[in-house]
């Protein structure tokens, strides 16, 4: 229990996995929870503790008395680089390392006075270690699976295509021969859907890949959960969630509580509140200013997420598509964008695009998708940029990298009709045409059209009424009631 002057009431501690994409909506999720009154404990890795630190040009991660920061060692070897770490290795080493941890900060925290004893876990879905350690202390425990709900399914299928010889691929010509079109017409609630579909990780010929089997252990794990959270809405992905609830994956209860940066920004925060950042990176809110100065979609947003690297090549052959087709442009390079090397464009690149464009190193991504002049975004695909693009009303062209993104990318150009996709091998050409498609032909004003009905659909599901917003609130109801 609290002590005699603290008043009861639910402890939460919410664990991302510790990437961009993760820590984001677990942050918007957490602010959701404390602004029903939960105590709220936030666990980031030290690595990325430091990182928040930083780019917010502050000397320490202030929380608030019932909204606290704490970090744990995440077991890889220390480095100052201020870049996304390798994604395996994360994976493995915190699934190794950070049970101790974990279970020592419960510890420390049911027996820190004049705060509520622990009551919940929240865990990302691909940090399911905690799911032992809640056991350990009698906690349920929520796993919330930050990806797309078609991008959680094709991860739950893994142990299926394992079963029926699908993956591993024989030898890497099946990469190329045409094989990954194998359509897959077995999965209840996807359409249409081909190995190539799927995500990334399965494009291995290696039976005992490392990847394939964390994914194995961690979609296993999501059946052992209370429940699981999706940041997505019931109609978007209809048919998924539908059989997802149906049963037969035995699957706990499934809240569908998206998008979750719209239903934060309807809630009444304090200053404080609103000062918790969860970028990694320092933003440049500057390009919103520059923005104000163009017209109504005339502009093209090029962000390539957190994660994915590319090519000096690849670089340079996006640089010179993007300057052919005339548009202005927004592109943001991290610099860790190309691999083991510093993101430099060709000089006549510069020349030639002066005026017209401007590179950002990291950008309030949410303000710029919603801002009157973008009117279109290349992307990678992952789910964060997918769903805030949808609720912008900002058709997409994608440029999936890896993981479930090549999953959201089907699902955006062929499902929801709302993208144009550009082959892997990108070329200048191809990039040149699909952003004129997208800014001036007729199939980028039917996209627009229809990622506008999305985007008007998103904000019913998240007003008073709304799915979203009624599955919020149940599952805070259930959360509330989990007090010590």
């Amino acid at each position: 229990m609290g002590s005699a002057t603290t008043q009861v009431t639910a402890h939460v501690v919410c664990i991302p996995y510790p990437a961009q994409g993760h820590i984001s909506p677990m942050l918007k999720l957490a602010k959701l929870l404390h602004n029903k009154g939960i105590h709220i404990t936030f666990v980031n890795t030290e690595f990325n503790h430091r990182r928040l630190i930083k780019s917010r040009g502050l000397d320490s991660v202030k929380g608030l008395p019932d909204f606290q920061f704490h970090a744990i060692p995440d077991g890889l070897p220390p480095t100052d680089v201020d870049s996304t770490q390798d994604i395996p290795s994360l994976c493995f080493s915190t699934k190794k390392n950070c049970g101790v941890p974990f279970r020592n900060l419960l510890t420390k925290l049911n027996e820190t006075p004049d705060i509520p004893r622990v009551s919940c876990v929240v865990s990302d879905g691909c940090m399911s270690f905690t799911l032992a350690v809640a056991k350990e202390f009698g906690l349920p425990e929520y796993l919330f699976w930050t990806t797309s709900a078609c991008g959680f399914m094709g991860y739950l299928h893994y142990r299926h295509l394992l079963e029926k010889g699908l993956i591993p691929l024989k030898d890497e010509s099946c990469l190329t021969n045409g094989y990954l079109e194998t359509v897959v017409d077995w999965i209840p609630g996807f359409n249409n859907i081909r190995l190539m579909d799927f995500p990334a990780f399965l494009r291995t010929t290696d039976p005992n890949d490392k990847m394939v089997d964390y994914i194995l252990g961690e979609t296993e794990n999501a059946t052992k959960g209370t429940g699981i959270i999706l940041n997505t809405f019931d109609e978007l992905e209809k048919d998924v969630v539908d059989a997802m609830r149906s049963g037969s994956l035995s699957l706990p209860p499934i809240y569908t509580i998206g998008a979750l940066h719209l239903l934060t920004n309807q809630i009444q925060q304090t200053d404080e509140i609103k000062s918790i950042g969860s970028n990694l990176w320092k933003e440049e809110p500057e390009c919103l200013e520059w923005l104000d100065t163009k017209e109504p979609n005339s502009v093209v947003y090029v962000n390539f997420g957190s994660i994915t690297v590319m090519t000096t090549q690849q670089l340079v052959e996006f640089a010179w598509g993007l300057a052919n087709s005339k548009q202005t442009f927004l592109w943001v390079i991290r610099p860790d964008l190309v691999q083991g090397d510093s993101a430099m464009l060709p000089i006549e690149f510069v020349e030639e695009t002066k005026g017209r464009c401007l590179f950002p190193s990291w950008c309030p991504q949410e303000e710029v998708l919603n801002h009157p002049a973008i009117g279109g975004f290349l992307t990678h695909s992952g789910w964060n940029s997918t769903l805030e693009s949808i609720c912008g009303g900002v058709p997409m062209v994608c440029w999936p990298f890896f993981a479930e993104q090549q999953t959201n990318c089907k699902y955006t150009c062929v499902d929801w009709g709302i993208g144009l996709e550009i082959d892997n091998n990108v070329k200048r050409n191809e990039v040149e045409e699909l952003v004129r498609k997208l800014m001036e032909g007729e199939e980028g004003k039917e996209m627009k059209n229809k990622v506008m009905e999305w985007k008007r659909k998103s904000t019913e599901a998240v007003a008073p009424g709304g799915s979203s917003h009624a599955n919020l609130n149940k599952m805070i109801d259930e959360i509330s009631k989990f007090k010590c």
